[in-house]
């Protein structure tokens, strides 16, 4: 049985080496105890077909596939309910994996029996690592309190034990956390009294994607911000936490172009 279980949702990536990059971050790991879930979420490019080569190539990967687009979380739960490891790890089939992360984040974890969670500092990249150098804001041990105006983790890097996972029943799959699962499950593990934690190193690169704010519709503002609430409440954030529930709505009112420079200059004031 492997230790590790690495769980990829795609969707659509079948044109270009993005999708092809990614796979290749997880398997090109130094640390070698490990599987690849990967869950086909309803692609309609051909993807799946692609996926199937690059399978037949590795047995350490394992394919999924859903009959329609159920989104990330629901491909996300998919691969967990499947998944053979006494641990977790998230990849994004956009972004690249440090070939010493799994390794660092599992002794990490083996280390500090504490921790129920581990990410690490992650840098963005548009076309290639090195293009962009902005890295997204940094927090070694995360509080409540950290999550009032933006998310502390790179969701993407973060490397789970299986058991606080099942203590929060996966992700949330409702429309009332659609693109804020990772905010979601993230603020279920802290009011669970679970514990999480980023390592200092770069382990993890961001793509960039130009039109991802653009995607992001006003309906989205309004699930971040409900989640948000929710979760503050029970954190016992109120009544301070209110403004920073509400704030993904005010946001969403900001022109793209604004909102990108005003987040650019946030990571690098943090970062």
């Amino acid at each position: 049985m492997p230790e590790i279980s690495v769980i990829m949702p795609v969707y659509n990536l079948a044109g270009g080496q993005i999708l092809k990059t990614s796979i290749a971050s997880v398997l090109e790991q130094d640390f070698e105890d490990f599987e690849l879930l990967i869950c086909d979420d309803g692609s309609t490019d051909g993807t799946f077909e692609l996926l199937k080569k690059i399978a037949g190539a590795d047995p350490r990967i394992r394919l999924l596939k859903n009959k329609k687009n159920r989104r990330a979380g629901y491909a996300r739960n998919r691969c967990i309910r499947a998944a053979k490891g006494n641990f977790i790890a998230i990849m994004d089939a956009d972004d690249i994996s440090a070939k010493s992360r799994l390794r660092m984040q599992y002794d990490y974890l083996k280390q500090h029996p504490d921790i129920d969670f581990v990410g690490s500092r992650g840098e963005f990249f548009v076309r290639r690592i090195g293009d962009d150098k902005e890295r997204y804001w940094y927090c070694e041990k995360p509080e409540p309190k950290d999550f009032l105006f933006s998310l502390p983790f790179v969701h993407g890097s973060l490397l789970f034990r299986r058991e606080a996972l099942k203590r929060v029943h996966g992700y949330d799959t409702s429309r009332w956390v659609t693109r804020t699962e990772d905010y979601d499950i993230l603020l279920r593990l802290y009011e669970q009294g679970l514990k999480g934690a980023s390592l200092p190193d770069t382990l993890y690169y961001i793509r960039r994607d130009a039109k991802q704010y653009q995607r992001r519709k006003y309906r989205y503002r309004i699930n971040e911000a409900y989640i948000k609430w929710r979760a503050f409440y029970r954190l016992g954030l109120f009544p301070g936490g209110m403004l920073f529930a509400l704030k993904p709505m005010a946001v969403g009112l900001i022109p793209i172009r604004i909102l990108s420079l005003i987040q650019k200059k946030y990571y690098k004031r943090k970062g």
